[in-house]
């Protein structure tokens, strides 16, 4: 039974760090009656003070140690580096603290399982965040899966890429912080793929080409099932933006662009928010049209703060554990790729122990 918004007290969230991401998540969030952002973390006093005032936060902190140590706070909004991730997650659960973490989760398989095994010993809850996994429109794109609307899913293409913005000063290009489009770009396909195929693949094959500071520019995949089923996967960081995924199945198609943000109108939104295509074709010929599927429309960013204010609120173990176990795939599923890419040559995913 679902949780009544106006029937639980909002969950206290701080902000650990201050971003652009961080900025976009408090401007979204700071409706929601579920969400009360209460605090700000930064490395630098000055910083958190500014971020606090420009976004009527009522608590800042000059150090991400002292925003943990806040008693106020409940959770935390995580959206540091990828490289800084399994690192202060693990701190904000000894705390206490429920973590909603940006995605990729972490670097490896081993970071996303100390991640996890952390919060299950403090007895805290960690989720990671796809912003796109909360929309409405994925929803009904997984209740059409579920119902066996296209028959059963053989494989799946997906992609997603875009042009870095300032390639010489931006993190995403940075080794150190785990850049490159596979932890940026990639973890978005490969999350889709994950939900449309069910489970992990049992093997991977990536190509990549590398840019001049190490980091993979652009990279293609083919995942490899147990059962036989492939899925593609590309990312770029060198091509203008695209977003798309297709689900073929047995008895028809579904194609999404798979948004973070969406929005009923394609001018006008303040924030450049656009319409996100979900539609499907109910059978296996060509001559059958597709059908228009129109979802509930919105932030990316309230949807996941919300999805997660409610996990929290009913105590909802078994949605954090069936989260627990796509994010623990992902993770080794990534991990493999980018093994696989750098040995040019294809790369088993190791089995995942139960959480």
């Amino acid at each position: 039974m679902q949780t009544n918004p106006s029937s639980i007290a909002a969950l206290r969230i701080g902000i650990l760090g201050c971003a652009n991401i961080a900025k976009q998540f408090a401007r979204d969030v700071a409706p929601s009656p579920m969400v009360r952002i209460v605090g700000v973390g930064s490395r630098n006093p000055d910083t958190a003070a500014a971020f606090a005032a420009a976004h009527g936060i009522e608590r800042h902190h000059g150090s991400y140690d002292a925003l943990l140590a806040d008693a106020e706070l409940d959770a935390i909004y995580l959206p540091l580096p990828n490289s800084l991730h399994a690192e202060w997650a693990i701190k904000a659960l000894e705390r206490g603290k429920h973590v909603l973490c940006e995605k990729p989760l972490a670097l490896s398989f081993a970071e996303a399982r100390a991640m996890f095994d952390a919060a299950k010993r403090y007895r805290v809850m960690l989720l990671e965040s796809y912003p796109y996994y909360f929309q409405p429109q994925t929803r009904d794109m997984l209740a059409l899966l579920n119902e066996g609307a296209i028959g059963d899913v053989r494989s799946v293409q997906a992609s997603f890429g875009f042009t870095v913005p300032n390639p010489q000063h931006n993190i995403r290009m940075n080794p150190a912080l785990g850049g490159g489009s596979l932890l940026d770009a990639g973890s978005y396909a490969l999350s889709v793929i994950r939900l449309a195929m069910g489970c992990a693949p049992q093997r991977v094959r990536a190509d990549a080409t590398w840019a001049e500071t190490g980091v993979d520019i652009n990279l293609m995949a083919t995942l490899h099932y147990a059962d036989g089923r492939r899925a593609q996967l590309s990312c770029a960081m060198d091509a203008a933006n695209h977003r798309r995924a297709t689900i073929m199945g047995t008895k028809g198609t579904m194609e999404t662009e798979y948004l973070n943000h969406t929005s009923d109108q394609a001018l006008g939104h303040p924030y450049g928010y656009q319409p996100s295509q979900l539609r499907i074709r109910r059978g296996i010929a060509n001559t059958v049209p597709f059908e228009e599927i129109r979802s509930s429309v919105g932030s990316g960013f309230r949807f996941a703060a919300e999805a997660f204010a409610r996990m929290v609120a009913e105590d909802d173990r078994a949605a954090i554990e069936r989260a627990a176990i796509v994010s623990l795939d992902n993770a080794a599923t990534l991990e493999a790729m980018a093994h696989s890419a750098r040995l040019e040559q294809a790369v088993d995913v190791p089995v995942r122990a139960p959480i």
